[in-house]
């Protein structure tokens, strides 16, 4: 019996041995990045040479795998059943953790407890932009004109529950205000609607707007950050116009499986602290109308989980929910 002990506990401490090896010799072979859109979309111009200069530190290839679709449920779900070796990542954007979660009834997977936080690569607010004719120049006269035309301003939105539709509710409950929603399939209709003259609002990624704005073609009314994007310095942001703790934002970052070895996830994390913090990523990012951001683990989970809680509400209130 006393024998048969000491051969489990050789075994065991073989074991751990091996493992330890394993992850001091990590990676020792190619990892993959699932990516919750379609190819060739803003996410690839700003993850895709994250992953490349994350690889080159690695010393591994790291294969990108686009798997849009379902509202980033099947991306959510493919990485949250993979083997939590650090060989398999998910790259965390909104729709995988806040939005998904709330619009669909049925989750193939718990965005807390399934998933292992790595850091975040950026934030992206949101910009309120305007067809040049729309009398308001900036979001504080949104408000005088809202009230003073009640249901009036119709606002597009790539469609509904989308972030661009929710940022404009927030802002409709914050001032009290009555709007008119026109939603799309796309963003890019919606704006051309914008451009054209046909609806009044919509918010937008910055770097979306850009183009529109330098030409003359659009105003840009507030930016939902807590600070001035260098490639727009005029624009105020909301909270500069008297909006308290008005923000509207996209962001991405990289999760692992939950049960990933910690020592892993940290070393992940030490990479890309370092590829952010890279000038021509930087210049990439803010380019994209990005702020580049990391965070620990922990900061990057609890911000989910607060979001979650803050358009679960509002969502609540609209009737948003799933039933």
């Amino acid at each position: 019996m006393k024998f048969r002990s000491r051969l489990l506990l050789a075994a065991m401490a073989a074991g751990v041995s091996m493992g330890l090896h394993a992850q001091g010799n990590y990676p020792s072979k190619p990892m993959r990045w699932v990516v919750p859109y379609a190819a060739g979309g803003g996410t690839d111009v700003i993850v895709r040479p994250i992953a490349l200069k994350a690889s080159e530190l690695l010393g591994v290839s790291i294969v990108y795998e686009n798997r849009g679709g379902a509202g980033g449920l099947i991306a959510g779900e493919l990485v949250a059943r993979a083997e939590p070796d650090g060989y398999t990542f998910l790259v965390v954007a909104p729709n995988t953790h806040i939005f998904a979660t709330l619009l669909n009834k049925r989750v193939p997977y718990d965005p807390v407890k399934d998933f292992a936080m790595i850091t975040k690569f950026d934030t992206t607010p949101n910009v309120l932009i305007a067809h040049p004719s729309f009398p308001a120049k900036n979001a504080k006269e949104v408000v005088a004109y809202a009230k003073a035309n009640p249901g009036k301003i119709n606002f597009a939105s790539s469609g509904a529950g989308s972030g661009g539709h929710l940022s404009v509710l927030l802002l409709q409950d914050a001032m009290n205000l009555k709007l008119l929603h026109v939603p799309y399939k796309g963003a890019g209709p919606a704006v051309v609607e914008v451009l054209a003259g046909r609806n009044d609002m919509m918010f937008i990624n910055p770097a979306v707007a850009m183009p529109h704005y330098k030409a003359g073609k659009l105003k840009v009314l507030g930016f939902a950050g807590t600070k001035r994007l260098s490639t727009m310095p005029e624009v105020p942001t909301f909270d500069e116009q008297g909006f308290v703790d008005f923000e509207s934002q996209n962001f991405k970052g990289l999760a692992a499986p939950a049960g990933t070895p910690r020592s892993i996830i940290d070393k992940m994390r030490q990479v890309l602290i370092k590829v952010i913090d890279m000038p021509d990523i930087q210049e990439r990012l803010i380019a994209g109308g990005s702020l580049p951001k990391t965070t620990t683990p922990e900061e990057f989970a609890e911000e989910n989980r607060r979001e979650v809680q803050r358009w679960g509400a509002l969502m609540r209130r609209h009737g948003m929910l799933p039933q």
